[in-house]
């Protein structure tokens, strides 16, 4: 998982850039205007070097909101946040004028993402538009129907399909259709596993919009 592989790895060497961070580094000035130019690997290399700050973010955001995040929490969040940097042709990043550490410029977006999603899913679970992990005793009462509900969600997964792009469409078929777990898809498709996530989340609230026209 994405927490197990970078929080370990990558979060200790971000703690050692918090008392230099005052100014752009050339480092991480070379790593921005490879991404902007899209450099073969410069997005890797962008999210191995800043996934542990986005972390840290995360957990130290939800701490103070006194909000439990799960694993699968952080990876969705921290995929909120670069798919947020990718947006309009890296236009966050374009709009970075290299006036302070570009940690401190992320931290703030960063921050900014996750505040609203903490906001966004505490209104969802208020109003009820979120349903709670069932528990063992609830799944296995759920049983006699699984094969019911099988066939209404596939009826939702074509419409969920329709008009997707080709990698979202595997990406939901695999999902709700043959039932991989994210590390399974990411394998199967070649895609980030943080990005899986997002895509389905997407997927969902498009079809429930064609619903609603």
């Amino acid at each position: 998982m994405l927490i197990k592989l970078h929080h370990q790895m990558r979060l200790g060497s971000w703690l050692s850039w918090r008392g230099n961070a005052v100014a752009l580094t050339e480092f991480d000035r070379n790593l921005l205007q490879r991404c902007l130019a899209e450099e073969p690997d410069a997005w890797k290399d962008f999210v191995d070097r800043f996934v542990g700050l986005f972390i840290h973010v995360i957990n130290h955001t939800a701490h103070s909101r006194s909000v439990q995040v799960r694993n699968d929490d952080i990876d969705d969040l921290c995929a909120e946040i670069f798919v947020a940097l990718l947006a309009d042709n890296y236009g966050a990043l374009r709009r970075f004028k290299g006036n302070c550490s570009l940690m401190t410029y992320l931290t703030v977006i960063a921050r900014r993402i996750v505040v609203r999603e903490i906001s966004r899913r505490k209104m969802a679970e208020a109003l009820g538009h979120v349903a709670a992990h069932q528990s063992s005793l609830d799944q296995a009462n759920a049983t006699a129907n699984w094969e019911v509900q099988r066939i209404e969600d596939r009826e939702q997964v074509q419409r969920m399909l329709d008009g997707l792009p080709p990698r979202d469409a595997d990406i939901v078929r695999e999902y709700h259709l043959q039932g991989h777990t994210y590390r399974e898809i990411s394998s199967n498709l070649g895609v980030p596993e943080n990005s899986i996530g997002p895509t389905l989340t997407r997927a969902r609230e498009r079809m429930k919009a064609g619903h609603r026209d």
